[in-house]
C-alpha cells in the first residue's frame, strides 16, 4: 500500500505491519496497564503509541540508508515496512565497496542515534511514569535494532558491510555476496538454535517463540536468495544476443499453423520462433508457443497462424549489442516472456526469457 513520499521516495505499507501493530498494541498495552496501573483503553492506547514510535523508528533507520545512498548517485525506488521491520530497495548497486559499506552502515547508525538519544530522554524522566516507561522502550528497540541489524550476515545491513570489506579485498562484488549469504545461513542457525534453547527452558513466551523463528526463517531466505543472486549475477557477462536469441521463421498472415510449421521444418530451422508477416513482408506478430500446443494436431491444417500470433506491437524491444547487465535492467524494467531482438530497425531474433534464465541458472533442462 502506497501511503506517502519523503522526499520525492515513495513509502510503501505491507499489509503485514497491520497484524504487527495489533500485536504489539494487545502485548505492550497489557503489559504497561499492568506496570501503571492504567486503565484498559488507556493501556491499549499508549500501546498502540509504542507501535507508532517503533515505525517511525524503522522509517528513519530506512531514510539513513536512502539519503546515504542518494548522496552517492544511486536512485532510491521505495521504502517499504514490513512485518519484522523494513527495506529500502534502491535501482542500481554501490559502484564501490566503500558507497557500499557507508550505505550499509547508514541506518544502524540511525538506530543507535535515536536509541542514544531516548536513553538520555528516560534518565531525565521521573521513574514510573508513562513517559519515561515509553521512552525506555523507544531507546531499548532502536538499540536492539541497532546491534542486531550490524550482525555480519545478509540481509542484515551488518551483512551487507560484510559483503563490502570481501569485496574490497577479493575485488569480487560477487564473491563478497556469497560469503556474506553464507555467513547469514549460519546467523540463521544460530538464531534459531536459541530460540530452541529458550523455549526448551520456557524462557520465551509463544509471542516471542513464533516471532524469532520468523526472524530465523527471513534470515535463512534472505541469505539464501542473495547466494543465489550472486551465482546468477557472475553469469551475466555470459549473455550475447547474437548467440542467445532465437532466429525468426516468417510466414505470410492467414497460412495454416501446419503449413507454417512444415514450411519450418523444410527449411532446417531449428530452435526457430515463428512470426507472422503482412503483405509487404513487415514482421507484425510473434507465434505463441502455448497457444500453438493448445490446438489438436488434427486441427492445425485448419487453424489459421493469426489465431495463436501476438501482435509485435506490445513486445518490448532489446538491441542487439546491449551488455549482460544492461539486459538484465531492461528485462526488469520491461517484464515479459519474449523481446524482440533489434540491429537498428531490422528485427534478428527473439530472446525467450526461458532461454536467459537457462543461461543464469544452468539445470540440464532443453530449450523450450
Amino acid at each position: 500500500m502506497v501511503v506517502g513520499r519523503l522526499w520525492g521516495v515513495p513509502l510503501y505499507l505491507n499489509p503485514s505491519v497491520l497484524l504487527l501493530a495489533a500485536l504489539i498494541t494487545l502485548l505492550y498495552g497489557n503489559f504497561v496497564r499492568q506496570q501503571l496501573d492504567l486503565s484498559v483503553p488507556a493501556g491499549y492506547l499508549v500501546g498502540f503509541g509504542f507501535v507508532v514510535c517503533l515505525l517511525l523508528s524503522v522509517l528513519l533507520h530506512e531514510l539513513g540508508h536512502a539519503i546515504t545512498a542518494r548522496r552517492f548517485g544511486i536512485g532510491v525506488k521505495g521504502i517499504t515496512l514490513e512485518l519484522l521491520g523494513g527495506y529500502t530497495e534502491m535501482d542500481r548497486d554501490a559502484p564501490n565497496p566503500r558507497v557500499d559499506l557507508l550505505v550499509s552502515l547508514a541506518g544502524p547508525a540511525v538506530s543507535l542515534v535515536l536509541g542514544a538519544g531516548a536513553v538520555g530522554i528516560t534518565l531525565a524522566l521521573p521513574d514510573g511514569t508513562l513517559w519515561n516507561e515509553l521512552s525506555f522502550q523507544v531507546a531499548f528497540s532502536n538499540i536492539v535494532v541497532a546491534i542486531f541489524n550490524v550482525l555480519p550476515g545478509l540481509p542484515l545491513d551488518g551483512g551487507r558491510a560484510l559483503r563490502a570489506v570481501v569485496w574490497w579485498i577479493s575485488k569480487d562484488r560477487h564473491i563478497g555476496t556469497e560469503v556474506a549469504g553464507w555467513v547469514g545461513r549460519g546467523l540463521a542457525v544460530a538464531v534459531a538454535i536459541t530460540v530452541a534453547a529458550l523455549a526448551y527452558f520456557d524462557i520465551l513466551s509463544l509471542f516471542g517463540l513464533v516471532f524469532m523463528l520468523l526472524i530465523a526463517l527471513t534470515l535463512w531466505q534472505g541469505a539464501g536468495q542473495s547466494i543465489r543472486f550472486a551465482r546468477i549475477s557472475r553469469r551475466f557477462p555470459l549473455i550475447d544476443l547474437r548467440r542467445l536469441a532465437r532466429p525468426v521463421f516468417t510466414v505470410r498472415s492467414g497460412t495454416p499453423l501446419a503449413e507454417a510449421q512444415r514450411l519450418a521444418l523444410a527449411a532446417g530451422s531449428q530452435d526457430y520462433v515463428l512470426a507472422t508477416a503482412d503483405s509487404s513482408g513487415r514482421l507484425v506478430g510473434l507465434v505463441e508457443k502455448a497457444a500453438v500446443e493448445a490446438v489438436p494436431l488434427e486441427r492445425r491444417p485448419w487453424v489459421s497462424v493469426d489465431t495463436v500470433a501476438r501482435g509485435i506491437d506490445g513486445v518490448p524491444t532489446i538491441p542487439v549489442g546491449m551488455s549482460g547487465d544492461q539486459v538484465i535492467t531492461t528485462v526488469q524494467r520491461n517484464p515479459g516472456s519474449q523481446y524482440l531482438v533489434t540491429s537498428g530497425e531490422d528485427v534478428v531474433g527473439v530472446l525467450r526469457l526461458s532461454d536467459l534464465a537457462q543461461l543464469l541458472e544452468p539445470n540440464g533442462k532443453t530449450r523450450t
